[in-house]
């Protein structure tokens, strides 16, 4: 009999997984509570609907019925999506961290019926390889140590959950604090985040570009501090940040169509893991030049965007190829022979806070390449995702594909991507209404006002956001949004949040910058004298508007409205746009507020933002 319960999931991943042999059930209360009746461990297994190895290992193992059979018997199995629900993802790789630093996905953890991991690795084979035992080995040997040693299980499982709930708490003081207009953590300085890039080009590995060893991964956070750095006038980190992005374009980790994969297997940026995330390509955006930026552009309008405007999260390594299941590949294959075959699958999950990174990485291209379809693109994709995963200011909705919103909860990354990518927009289009969106959404972040799930808050292992190498953190996407608003409404409540919410991770990017870049460029933005930057005109191709594009560094805000929106922004309380809208066209540039005659030329602009 198959009690599978995935077969009516939102999620591409679980639905995968709903004709396994195994009697799988989705995560929360009900699974755990099943388990303590039985008085069986949990196996949660976790992955997302584009990874490899998770399909390699449901291949071999999760289809085998004897497999299933054990699991049935012995175990409550729980089968997780890390792109649906982040926050168990980050809770059970902090836990599995105890027993491999070799982290990845598959995740398969054994978990207490409380909730606290004892055991985690990552893909097991189905017979033994090398040092590698069989996934029935671990089978039995969790088994084993459940029935008759029940007291180190036990013990084990304390020990991790009260590790992890000491790190949460450190990370929750840092996220709420004391509120809006709370304390004031010291940033690192100028001269201490400048130094990074010293650092940086220890590491460079100068025969092929990028940072270390294999495997090599595009890595958008840290390219995007090199971008800042250089904007700040760092030269020799515009030269890093030139040569990585140079071997991301010149490589095979861009594929013909423009987009780029998740990362590279060799050092040389040779045989990617071939499977494309939407983050990637859209962090990428915010630092590529026009004709890089261009083909992600592509990518994402030709390969990931639905009819509505949204994007999906990814698409798949594998392809069905002359009726065989192959990875690379539909890659391989010149563009035109592709277009003959079945590409591969999507992840069709619209998750809000990936989008808020995409419509960011479109309207900072747009704008710096003067490309109005990336700032269209970018436009659509915000309709899209607060008509469907907005409400009455809040965010509602993480995931939602065509079969419905998912009953995950919204987390920092989604408030804070989305907040960000709409103030971008907001500057770039001058539409004041996605600034209004985007300030009530900083406000809920600053708050704190995210539902912690429930079988992680029984069990004190919620660990909140964890850092990344791949994706711009929620928290720091939060930080910048808060700073940006200061700067727009005049309230320093917004730039004191800013400051406590990057501090601790700033200082910690100072010492490890390869894996904790994403908050270096906006600490060096606080560190820096606020400059605002307001171009009035009605006519869309003023040349005031085209002459702020180059006056983007660390510490600047650049709106460009008509008369008309800067009225709307100054009712709608951005006290920046207050009195804007008389002089047509004109520049006003604020140095820390104080703002010095407007600029009604190129040349005068340009003596202004030098």
């Amino acid at each position: 009999m198959n009690d599978n319960r995935l077969g009516t999931s939102v999620s591409p991943y679980l639905r995968m997984h709903a004709d396994n042999p195994v009697d799988w059930r989705e995560w929360g209360p009900d699974a755990f509570a099943e388990a303590r009746r039985r008085d069986v461990p949990v196996l949660v297994s976790v992955g997302y609907a584009t990874c490899h190895w998770c399909h390699v290992m449901a291949r071999e193992s999760f289809a085998d019925p004897e497999v299933g059979e054990l699991l049935r018997r012995d175990f409550v199995a729980v089968k997780v999506d890390r792109q649906e629900n982040p926050d168990v993802d980050a809770s059970l790789m902090a836990a599995a961290s105890a027993f491999t630093q070799q982290l990845g996905w598959p995740l398969t953890t054994f978990l207490t019926p409380d909730g606290h991991v004892f055991f985690a690795g990552t893909y097991y084979p189905p017979t033994p390889v090398g040092q590698v035992p069989a996934f029935r080995q671990i089978l039995a040997a969790v088994l084993d140590a459940w029935t008759e040693r029940r007291h180190e299980v036990d013990a084990n499982a304390a020990a991790i959950a009260t590790a992890i709930r000491q790190g949460a708490e450190s990370d929750a003081a840092a996220l709420v604090g004391d509120g809006p207009t709370g304390g004031d953590p010291r940033l690192p300085s100028v001269d201490r985040v400048r130094a990074v890039t010293g650092q940086l080009l220890r590491s460079e590995d100068t025969t092929y570009g990028g940072f270390g060893g294999a495997p090599k991964f595009p890595g958008a956070p840290l390219l995007e501090f090199l971008g800042d750095a250089a904007a700040d006038g760092d030269a020799q980190a515009a030269g890093l940040l030139d040569r990585s992005l140079a071997a991301i374009r010149g490589s095979e980790l861009t594929d013909a169509d423009g987009g780029v994969f998740r990362y590279a297997t060799r050092r040389d940026w040779s045989v990617p893991h071939y499977e494309r995330m939407l983050y990637d390509n859209a962090g990428l955006l915010a630092v590529a030049g026009a004709e890089q930026a261009r083909g992600i552009a592509d990518f994402l309008r030709d390969t990931l965007r639905r009819e509505d405007g949204a994007f999906v999260a990814a698409q798949d390594s594998e392809s069905t190829i002359d009726g065989r299941r192959v990875e690379g590949e539909w890659y391989r294959r010149p563009l035109a022979e592709r277009a003959l075959l079945d590409p591969p699958p999507l992840d069709d999950q619209v998750l809000t806070g990936w989008n808020g990174l995409a419509i960011r990485g479109l309207a900072i291209a747009g704008a710096r390449h003067g490309d109005d379809e990336m700032v269209d693109l970018a436009r659509g994709a915000a309709d899209a995702v607060l008509r469907a995963h907005v409400r009455d200011g809040h965010v509602v909705v993480r995931s939602s594909t065509s079969r419905g919103a998912s009953v995950a909860p919204p987390t920092v990354e989604d408030v804070g991507l989305l907040a960000e990518g709409l103030l971008e927009l907001a500057l770039v289009t001058g539409d004041a209404g996605l600034a209004v969106a985007a300030r009530s959404l900083v406000d809920d972040g600053v708050a704190g006002r995210f539902d912690v799930d429930p079988v992680l808050a029984a069990a004190g292992t919620a660990t909140g956001e964890q850092p990344q190498t791949a994706v711009r953190s929620g928290t720091v996407a939060l930080a910048a949004a808060a700073a940006t608003l200061a700067a727009l409404t005049g309230d320093d409540g917004y730039r004191v949040a800013a400051t406590r919410l990057v501090a601790d991770r700033a200082v910690t990017g100072t010492e490890r910058p390869l894996g904790h870049a994403d908050a270096l460029g906006v600490a060096l933005a606080l560190q820096r004298p606020s400059r605002e930057v307001v171009v009035v005109a009605s006519d869309p191709h003023d040349p005031l508007r085209d002459a702020v594009r180059g006056a983007l560094r660390p510490g600047t805000v650049v709106a460009r409205v008509t008369p008309e929106q800067a009225s709307d922004w100054s009712a709608a309380g951005f006290a920046l746009f207050d009195e804007r809208a008389s002089l047509d066209p004109a520049a006003f540039v604020c140095h820390d507020r104080v703002c010095a005659l407007p600029a009604r030329s190129v040349t005068e602009l340009a003596a202004q933002t030098v």
